[in-house]
């Protein structure tokens, strides 16, 4: 047993200044979340190509001239994508992909400016504990390799290839999500309390940890399919075009590249793994019955389900780009809530910079 003072010290504090911490903390999340969501529809609408320089700073502003637009556009008609892709485009379907392009890059700057801008004054104001500031500040440094890992990733398809390289792709998804969940968990660690000291509490933090894995290795197989538009072929389920896996799925030499390379068997991974985490999950939310934590555990349950749904109807009707994008944030806010059932069951013993 915990004494009633060592007990209460441990849990979230509720002072107005902590209150305004969470607050900026959850609203960093929902920016890097509507980030993800903003690349998904920009990947699924090929935008990603339309602007061939990085200029963080000048690049802030869209072309406000018409001698501007006509300079990016012919910028653009110099790429692969265009010459292979869209040659004889409008200027207008230039503007279109160059808005959803742009305003990726805009809102990725403005997430930045926003968690930069917060931390420094949390900082002088002295809110922020040294761990969680320094914890904070590493955040604020993968921010900045963020955006160096988007230009990377852009370049990619600006040489010899009409897109860019989906191993790229799935290493920027990747750091978005890191950060995102990174962010979240700091933001929990103000505002939840832990109720982890019952019976089956160590048994249930391994199998959310399995979760969580689960979903992050899927989501990356996720990103697979959209960089090689994977998403495009074998619109059947459960079977793909007849068959449970398509002969061509192991057409490519050496045999291992087919699962990040081959469209067929990367589809037919991430299906599998969609499926195999959905079971994880749904274990999971009956494991939470009788327990503390039940209803993160019917939150979650009722998610991955919504998820499931999500992924088999943009697979049956060509990942339209809404479906596709709702898609993607359904993956973002299942492992929100992973994450909250997670910390949420942690022992009310444990420090609190653990």
């Amino acid at each position: 047993m915990h004494s009633a003072p060592a007990a209460a010290a441990l849990r979230p504090a509720t002072s107005p200044a902590t209150r305004s911490v969470a607050a900026w903390l959850f609203l960093s999340a929902a920016m890097v979340f509507a980030a993800a969501v903003i690349g998904a529809i920009t990947r699924l609408t090929e935008s990603g190509l339309s602007i061939v320089e990085w200029a963080p700073i000048t690049g802030t502003l869209p072309p406000l001239s018409d001698q501007a637009w006509a300079d990016a556009f012919t910028a653009y008609k110099a790429t692969p994508q265009y010459r292979y892709m869209n040659a004889g485009m409008s200027l207008e379907a230039f503007q279109q992909i160059f808005f959803w392009e742009w305003l990726h890059r805009f809102w990725d700057r403005l997430t930045g400016l926003v968690f930069a801008a917060g931390l420094v004054w949390f900082a002088l104001r002295r809110v922020l504990d040294w761990p969680l500031g320094l914890r904070l500040l590493v955040l604020l440094v993968l921010g900045g390799a963020q955006g160096v890992l988007g230009w990377m990733m852009v370049a990619s398809g600006l040489n010899e290839r009409p897109s860019v390289s989906h191993y790229l792709l799935a290493a920027h998804l990747g750091l978005a999500v890191l950060l995102y969940a990174l962010i979240l968990w700091a933001a929990y660690g103000l505002v939840l309390q832990r109720l982890g000291d019952f019976a089956r509490a160590p048994a249930l933090r391994r199998h959310t940890s399995i979760a969580i894995a689960c979903v992050a290795v899927t989501m990356c197989w996720g990103a697979f399919v959209a960089g090689l538009d994977a998403g495009q072929v074998y619109n059947t389920f459960p079977l793909m075009d007849g068959r449970l896996l398509p002969p061509e799925a192991f057409s490519i030499i050496p045999a291992w590249l087919n699962a990040f390379d081959n469209t067929a068997l990367v589809q037919f991974i991430h299906r599998w793994l969609a499926i195999g985490t959905s079971l994880v999950v749904l274990a999971l939310a009956f494991r939470c019955s009788r327990t503390p934590v039940v209803g993160w555990g019917h939150l979650v349950g009722l998610m991955v389900v919504v998820q499931v749904c999500l992924g088999i109807s943009t697979l049956l009707t060509q990942v339209p780009v809404w479906l596709g994008a709702m898609h993607q944030a359904g993956a973002l806010l299942l492992l929100a809530l992973l994450l909250a059932l997670r910390f949420v069951a942690r022992p009310v013993s444990e420090s609190r910079l653990r």
